[in-house]
């Protein structure tokens, strides 16, 4: 079994080289692999990667996730998560191999207080939310064999995070303003590469369960909850840490200015992946309680 994973230097991808290798050899680039390409504003040096490499499964954890920035470049944006994806799923199907994509929360429009459920209709309110579900589309036509997670509010242990942001600005400021009428589960990228292999397990025996699923961690929360659980976790582990912010105030969207706009919504419905891959998902304090147990 030959796997080809693109994006190994992110969050999610770096994740992906330690649950994939338990099921063959996995071929990991990135956007400036030198053996093969990983670049995505290059699609047609991934196609000859592929061509070469051969691979059983193709891996798709790379992106352009800038989500302000994505509003200025938005024919580079459709490139990376559209147009390149679309082609990679093509080759799949002549291929005959299965293909593994991330897509987003962002791909609905944030309305209501219930939980977007995959039969839900996409309603983008940014270019990073458009071109993901552009993306999503490109896959399904292109290739039978496909698995599409849509995620939300990604974090790791390695490289920055909320997490790390909000401990940072706490040390630095008498106050911090969090924004609370957004409302998701913060999800941690080993969950989801854990959740990845287990299911490209199953569906390697069962090609049936192919399709679109939602997968975040269990409950939820805004940035400001989230932020206060990040502080009192934080002070738990580490007494010692000297926290200078004596409040977190709860703040609106429209306090601050973004290129984008956010969904408020970002609930998102799991039971057809725990239901059909037979997961449990934690909840996502467990998750964040590990990341800040291993990072402080």
């Amino acid at each position: 079994m030959k796997i080809l994973l693109f994006g190994k230097g992110g969050q999610v991808g770096w994740e992906l080289q330690r649950s994939l290798a338990p099921l063959g050899e996995v071929v990991a680039l990135d956007h400036d692999s030198t053996d093969y390409c990983g670049n995505f504003s290059n699609p047609a040096g991934l196609l000859d990667t592929v061509r070469d490499v051969k691979p059983d499964i193709i891996v798709n954890a790379a992106a352009h996730t800038a989500v302000d920035k994505a509003e200025s470049e938005p024919d580079l944006v459709r490139t990376l998560n559209a147009t390149a994806p679309g082609l990679l799923a093509q080759e799949a199907q002549r291929l005959g191999a299965w293909f593994v994509h991330y897509s987003t929360d962002y791909v609905f429009d944030g309305s209501g207080e219930r939980a977007w459920c995959e039969t839900d209709t996409p309603a983008p309110l940014s270019v990073y939310g458009q071109t993901k579900f552009e993306g999503e589309q490109l896959i399904q036509a292109g290739c039978q064999r496909h698995l599409v997670f849509r995620t939300s509010w990604v974090y790791a242990a390695r490289g920055g995070n909320f997490a790390r942001t909000m401990l940072r600005l706490a040390q630095e400021r008498d106050r911090l303003t969090v924004i609370d009428d957004q409302i998701g589960a913060p999800t941690g990228a080993e969950l989801l590469a854990d959740v990845t292999a287990h299911a490209l397990r199953q569906v390697l025996r069962v090609p049936a369960n192919a399709g679109l699923y939602h997968l975040a961690a269990s409950g939820e929360t805004s940035w400001w909850g989230y932020a206060k659980h990040v502080l009192a976790q934080a002070q738990g582990l580490q007494p010692e840490l000297r926290l200078k912010a004596s409040e977190v105030l709860a703040v609106p969207s429209s306090a601050f200015t973004t290129a984008a706009r956010r969904p408020h919504n970002s609930r998102l419905d799991t039971r057809k992946l725990q239901t059909t891959f037979g997961v449990h998902l934690p909840s996502w304090q467990e998750g964040v309680n590990r990341m800040l147990a291993e990072t402080l």
